[in-house]
């Protein structure tokens, strides 16, 4: 089973936002990424680190949780800082179809690959309003590694998925990936940067994790792989 993670797809397919007023690279997106996943069997897993949909509600969220639905192997999806539409856990895991999966500040295990996520804060956010939902964000995805460790049972891979980069511009050391290294786990997905003036790396190793950008609008609309 391979892992390969693509996010930030931002759709509308039920009130259609032309997202190519924000570069050439939109142009035709869907069909690009589509055609970077049509090597991926239904075994694989596909995550998608948020940012899902434009939609302000579940109702409307639907046509697009559908569509990712239709796209190759088991999906996992978290929460980004535009998905307005996700509100209670239970109420959007009751809409998904059967080969999407999603978490929210807990885990899953699919074959040998344990997954978490959580939608995660900016670091440099310096209000006050912002340190306190930095503070939140913490027990948060604490909560979802614990969850991760409560699913090992020897040899599996892990992943943790979070939409806000987990580090600042300078790629220091932060509260969020003090908890990565300290509970061990193999690689991290992230999205939410976006732009051509955007100063960002695709893969990055610290500390032996290996982090990887997904912001589709990054990686040319070409799905990585991360296991």
């Amino acid at each position: 089973m391979k892992v390969y993670a693509i996010s930030d797809l931002h759709l509308s397919i039920n009130n259609p936002k032309p997202m190519d007023i924000f570069g050439e690279v939109w142009d035709n997106y869907l069909d690009d990424i589509e055609k970077s996943l049509e090597s991926v069997t239904a075994d694989d897993l596909v995550l998608l680190a948020g940012d899902l949909s434009w939609a302000m509600t579940l109702e409307q969220a639907v046509p697009d949780l559908q569509y990712i639905g239709t796209l190759p192997g088991k999906k996992i999806i978290i929460r980004g800082n535009h998905d307005y539409w996700w509100k209670s856990i239970s109420a959007v895991r009751g809409t998904l179809p059967d080969n999407v999966f999603a978490i929210q500040n807990d885990s899953v295990k699919i074959g040998d690959v344990i997954v978490g996520g959580s939608r995660g804060w900016s670091a440099d956010d310096k209000t006050e309003d912002g340190k306190r939902l930095y503070a939140r964000e913490l027990l948060r995805i604490e909560m979802s590694l614990k969850a991760m460790q409560q699913l090992k049972t020897g040899g599996e891979r892990t992943v943790f998925m979070i939409h806000y980069p987990p580090f600042n511009v300078r790629f220091e050391s932060t509260p969020v990936t003090d908890l990565f290294e300290k509970y061990g786990v193999d690689a991290v997905v992230y999205g939410h940067l976006h732009g051509k003036n955007c100063y960002a790396r695709k893969t990055y190793t610290k500390n032996g994790i290996k982090y990887l950008l997904t912001s589709c609008d990054q990686i040319d609309n070409n799905a990585v792989t991360v296991l």
